[in-house]
């Protein structure tokens, strides 16, 4: 007498259906959520904070620092354009310039960063600010 097992049944059922029906939330929340983190730069929500040699020099939202702005410290100085939607430093006489080809930065989290002058130029708030440590 042999024993043969007949093969397992693989039709779908309910916890299957029920297991795509998630697996298709997941990816839809996961959209989302990439959607609404690209939302347009300058929203109320984000603040720009100037520190110059480690001291707050400036402090305002986003929309309300616009135009030119200088900063000195370390014998550089550093010229800072803001268009109420993102800042970045045009000029500067520090001798690597990383802070000028840093370029413009529009959201929270973002920063242009000048070593030899000290000065450290960070946006914050909004919903990125939420996810950073």
């Amino acid at each position: 007498m042999s024993l043969k097992s007949s093969p397992p049944e693989c039709r779908p059922n309910r916890r299957d259906a029920l297991a795509a029906l998630v697996i298709a939330a997941a990816a839809l929340v996961i959209a989302l959520s990439f959607y609404y983190d690209n939302a347009p730069a300058g929203s109320a929500s984000v603040q720009v904070s100037v520190s110059v040699g480690g001291r707050v020099e400036d402090f305002s939202s986003l929309s309300r620092y616009a135009g030119v702005h200088t900063y000195s410290c370390n014998g550089y100085t550093l010229t800072v354009s803001c268009d109420g939607a993102e800042v970045q430093v045009v000029s500067s006489t520090c001798p690597g310039q990383d802070c000028v080809h840093t370029g413009a930065v529009s959201k929270a989290g973002q920063s242009i960063v000048c070593l030899p002058a000290r000065i450290v130029i960070r946006l914050t708030g909004g919903a990125a600010d939420l996810t950073v440590g």
